[in-house]
């Protein structure tokens, strides 16, 4: 028997700058998708506990735009990329909330790789899975939330730059909690994701690599919508230093000051937030012992997090810092 674990996700600071090279601090959380069966047969075949249908993959695996049930494809994908000499029959459960922007998919298809018999260093195991994240959904996702979850160390956040695929092992101090809201079901896939990675394209063929430009550099640039996405990576670059640097010092304020200011550019320079959302934030910042508060993931709707004083009285989930994907039986 089978049995692969893989956390879902939750991004600190530092959305929409995977996908242009630059900084990521992420935590893998105490909630996980869980793959369990046995390696057998010619093809995959899954139940999920959380989403209806059943999952039949025969071997090798093609991915079909019009495979049902739809979270298969990630199943599918993960198949084809990884191309397992041996199927595999069992059951998916989770405790990650489905569309809630705290990296479902990614779980899916880590667990659902380890499960196959990946072996692999979590790098090669998250580029493989951030490929058919891309093949299963047609979102061109950046690789932090699979690299995240393949690498985490247990109470600890992940600083990651997603130019050198580097992942610096951030400690999280129990003097401050992470609380977790839910708002709004989100998907990345119809909504307009696709449009912010291609407008930094379109910045970087002006500017160069946005993971080095400077804000003259974004400020420089002609059209006004470019300039202003080219502006939030590059100034959420900046925080993403600024709130790693305040959490090694131990100042939650400092800390608090840079999530709020990410969501203030997420919202007005990235345009990925909502009215919803922006009074979410807003009442949690209203609550004593709340350092900061931001929308967290691609946006469109998902969660909140907030990071609090241990009595802070707010709605959520308090989240752990969790220890990454791995097999634990077999």
């Amino acid at each position: 028997m089978i049995k692969a674990v893989a956390p879902g996700r939750v991004n600190l600071i530092g959305d929409h700058t995977d996908y242009t090279g630059g900084l990521v601090l992420p935590m893998a959380i105490d909630m996980a998708t869980t793959v369990e069966g046995v390696r057998e047969g010619s093809s995959i075949e899954l139940d999920s506990a959380a989403m209806d249908g059943h999952a039949s993959i025969t071997l090798p695996s093609r991915h079909s735009a019009d495979r049902l049930p739809t979270w298969s494809h990630y199943v599918a994908a993960v198949a084809e990329l990884l191309n397992p000499s041996t199927g595999f029959s069992g059951n998916i459960r989770t405790t990650i909330p489905v569309g809630g922007g705290l990296s479902s998919s990614a779980a899916l298809e880590i667990a659902v790789a380890l499960a196959l018999g990946a072996e692999m260093s979590p790098l090669e195991l998250a580029l493989l899975c951030q490929k058919a994240e891309n093949l299963a959904t047609g979102v061109p996702t950046g690789i932090m939330d699979q690299l995240c979850i393949a690498s985490s160390i247990e109470g600890h956040a992940t600083l990651i730059d997603c130019t050198r695929h580097s992942v610096t092992p951030i400690p999280l101090p129990t003097e401050v909690k992470f609380v977790v809201r839910f708002i709004a079901h989100r998907t990345l896939v119809g909504s307009a994701y696709a449009d912010r990675v291609n407008e930094c394209r379109r910045a970087e063929a002006e500017i160069g690599s946005l993971a080095h430009a400077s804000i003259a550099d974004a400020e420089s640039i002609a059209d006004s919508i470019v300039r202003v996405r080219a502006r939030h990576v590059v100034t959420e670059n900046a925080r993403v230093r600024e709130f790693g640097a305040a959490m090694s010092n131990g100042d939650w304020v400092a800390a608090g000051q840079a999530m709020i200011a990410s969501h203030q550019s997420l919202a007005s320079d990235f345009a990925v937030s909502n009215a919803t959302m922006d009074e979410a934030v807003n009442t949690a910042l209203e609550i004593p012992g709340v350092f900061g508060a931001r929308m967290t993931g691609g946006g469109f709707g998902g969660c909140i997090v907030a990071m609090c004083e241990p009595s802070a009285e707010i709605d959520g989930w308090v989240v752990r810092p969790s220890a990454g994907a791995r097999v634990v039986s077999s």
